[in-house]
C-alpha cells in the first residue's frame, strides 16, 4: 500500500439507467456532504432522459461530467468504463455508488477517513454497526447466503462482497488489471473484491445503513442472480483445482488481508 497522501478531488463512479427522478438529489447530497468530490455518471442511454438530465446538471456544475454509453450493457461494463475515464482524468481517488439512493452520500466521509489507512474501502450491511432498511426476509437472506457462498467458495474474509458502495485508490484499481475482469454484471463486485484480496490489498469494511430505493424499479433480475452464482462458483473450482488462476486474477496465491474495523 502507497503511503502516499491522497489527492482530492476524488470522483465518485455513478452508473445510470432511468434513474431520472433520483440522480439530481443524490448528486446535489453528494455535494452536500463532500462539497470538493467530482461525479461521474455513465449513463446506458436511458430511455427515461437520465442523460440528458446528467448533462443539464454537468452544464451548470463542473463537479460533474457525464459520459454516454449507447446502451444497457451491464453494470460491470459501466464501472469498467466509468473507471477508465477517471483513471486517465488523473484521480488518485475514485469510488462508485448506486444513484437510486440507496447508498447514502451522507456515509462518505466515514469512507474517506477509512481509505487513509487502506487501499479499498467497502460500504458494507453485514459488519456489526452496518444495517438494511425496508428489506424482506427473503431478500436479507438472499444477501447474507450469497455473501456466505463468496467467503466459502473464494475464500475470502469480506462480510459484503457484493456492496456497490466502495472507493478504491488509484494504485489499487492499476493493481486489479480492469481490463482482464470478466463480470458484466452485478457480480462484478465480487469479482473486484476477489481481486483485491488476492493482489494483497488492504480492503476495510465499513458499516452503512442501505436504504432501500424509493422511485423507480430494482435493476436485480433472476438472469443477474444466475450470472453471479455461476461465474463465482468457477472462480472458486478453478482456484481450488488449481486450473491455472493466476491467469484469472493476478496476485493469485497472495495471503490474504481483508481487515475490517
Amino acid at each position: 500500500m502507497t503511503s502516499q497522501p491522497m489527492t482530492r478531488p476524488a470522483v465518485l463512479v455513478v452508473p445510470t439507467y432511468n434513474e431520472v427522478e433520483n440522480l439530481a438529489e443524490v448528486i446535489a447530497r453528494v455535494h452536500r456532504s463532500c462539497p470538493d468530490v467530482h461525479v461521474l455518471v455513465v449513463d446506458d442511454a436511458s430511455p427515461d432522459g437520465t442523460g440528458e438530465l446528467a448533462d443539464r446538471l454537468a452544464s451548470a456544475d463542473e463537479r460533474i461530467a457525464v459520459v454516454h454509453r449507447p446502451g444497457k450493457a451491464g453494470l460491470g461494463a459501466a464501472y469498467r468504463h466509468g473507471f477508465r475515464v477517471a483513471l486517465e482524468s488523473g484521480y488518485q481517488v475514485i469510488g462508485e455508488m448506486d444513484a437510486d439512493g440507496s447508498h447514502q452520500p451522507e456515509h462518505l466521509p466515514r469512507l474517506f477517513e477509512a481509505l487513509e489507512t487502506a487501499d479499498v474501502v467497502i460500504g458494507s450491511r453485514w459488519v456489526p454497526g452496518g444495517a438494511v432498511v425496508d428489506w424482506s426476509w427473503r431478500r436479507r437472506a438472499l444477501s447474507r447466503g450469497g455473501n456466505r457462498y463468496v467467503r466459502l467458495l473464494l475464500g475470502i474474509d469480506v462480510r459484503d462482497a457484493t456492496a456497490g458502495f466502495r472507493l478504491y485508490r488509484r494504485d489499487a484499481l492499476h493493481r486489479l488489471d480492469l481490463a482482464a475482469v470478466q463480470a458484466t454484471g452485478y457480480v462484478f463486485q465480487t469479482e473486484l473484491a476477489w481481486r483485491a484480496i488476492r493482489a494483497g490489498l488492504r480492503v476495510v469494511e465499513v458499516p452503512i445503513e442501505f436504504v432501500d430505493r424509493k422511485n423507480g424499479d430494482s435493476k436485480m433480475t433472476t438472469r443477474v442472480a444466475l450470472e453471479s452464482l455461476v461465474r463465482i462458483t468457477s472462480w472458486g473450482l478453478r482456484t481450488r483445482f488449481r486450473r491455472s488462476p493466476s491467469s484469472s486474477v493476478p496476485g493469485a496465491g497472495a495471503p490474504d488481508r481483508s481487515h475490517r474495523p
